[in-house]
This record gives structure tokens, sequence and C-alpha cells, in this order.
């Protein structure tokens, strides 16, 4: 004759709940999306070597912040041109 198991415990929760972090330490900081942007509206523009120093991301994610964080979220007109074999970024007028 087969053993009979023991009944099964009911489950508690053994996670507690996470606390959310704010979303930023103070209203007057300044992210890495908008030191990109300021950059971006100098005169002389930005390259991607520049905002990669700028942020410490690397190429691929400057790129992908200029594209979507930039251009589709905030909707700003990012233009490119090429200077002695560099390309300098900038933000355009208008959206």
């Amino acid at each position: 004759m087969a053993a009979k198991a023991a009944p099964k415990k009911a489950r508690t929760s053994a996670r507690p709940a996470k606390a959310r972090k704010p979303a930023s330490s103070s209203p007057n900081s300044a992210s890495k999306i908008d030191a990109m942007i300021a950059a971006l509206r100098a005169p002389k523009g930005a390259s991607i070597p520049a905002l990669m120093k700028l942020t410490g991301w690397q190429q691929h994610s400057v790129r992908g912040a200029i594209a979507g964080a930039i251009k589709k979220k905030r909707g700003l007109n990012v233009t490119s041109s090429k200077f002695d074999d560099e390309r300098i970024y900038r933000i355009g007028a208008g959206k």
C-alpha cells in the first residue's frame, strides 16, 4: 500500500513589496538626455565621440538615444552633416 503524501501548505508571499525609487533626486538635476540635447543645440553641434564622452555611453547607445529619446519621444529635429570625415549632429528648427 502506498504512503499518503503530506498535505501541502498554503503559500504565503515570500517577497516583501518593493519600494519605488523617486524619479529624480532634485527637480533641477539634469539627465544625460538633457545634457545631450544641450550639446546638440550648441552652435557647433556635437559628434558621436563627444556625446560618448559626455554620457559615458557606448556608440550604439548614443545613436539609439538620438533616434529614440530625442527624435521620437521628444519630437526634436536632429540633422547631421559631415565635416572633415567627422559627422556632426545638431538640433534643427521645428519639429
